[in-house]
């Protein structure tokens, strides 16, 4: 009599929606690195701004970074709730080492997580290549492209908020989008990803 091997996952199957202690120490994981990484990035966005006085809307360039870890924590963990448990825990841990947003932060990092996480659940957590990483990215930065016009610029002229919010997006979709996708290969690569499908690839 022969045992039937298990059942391997595929590009094609859907997740199981059960987490394990490793998908929730990866979220914290790669949520605690990008946030260190976001508190670096506020510091860089203060020291910069005087380099865009020309058209201060340029400086969303730089916005990508924090549309990363939504977009990062569902390609690697590719669980139904990745996304908003990454981007929460980069959010949190990016206002405890100081920001001078403020709790602030707490809302983006959750908005910024439920996005991405939209277009994943719209996938049925199937999809996981490069269109499916840019579309989650450029969704992920439809909250800080309306939000931060809102709260942040409600004074500029509307040329100046609809270019703003263009370079968000596109800002998003390169870093968070291509970069996320990149990164989550790069991982795989060197075997950080085993206990995941990602690192199956």
């Amino acid at each position: 009599m022969t045992s039937t091997p298990p059942e391997q996952p595929t590009f094609d199957t859907p997740p199981r929606a059960t987490w394990r202690t490793v998908d929730l120490v990866v979220a914290a994981v790669v949520g605690a690195a990008v946030g260190v990484v976001f508190w670096f990035w506020g510091m860089l966005w203060a020291a910069t701004q005087p380099l865009f006085v020309f058209f201060p809307p340029a400086q969303a360039v730089l916005y990508g970074i924090w549309l990363l870890p939504g977009v990062l924590g569902g390609l690697i963990i590719r669980k139904p709730g990745a996304a908003v448990l990454t981007s929460t825990a980069a959010a949190f841990v990016s206002m405890v080492l100081g920001t001078q947003w403020g709790v602030m932060v707490i809302l983006s990092g959750v908005l910024q997580g439920l996005f991405p996480e939209a277009v994943f659940a719209a996938l049925r957590y199937r999809r996981w290549g490069t269109v499916a990483a840019v579309a989650a990215a450029v969704a992920a930065a439809l909250a800080p492209a309306v939000m931060d016009n809102l709260r942040y610029y409600p004074t500029w002229p509307l040329t100046f908020q609809l270019a703003f919010a263009g370079i968000v997006l596109l800002s998003s979709a390169v870093i968070a989008g291509l970069g996320g996708r990149l990164l989550t290969t790069a991982l795989a690569r060197s075997g950080a990803l085993t206990a995941f499908p990602s690192g199956r690839e």
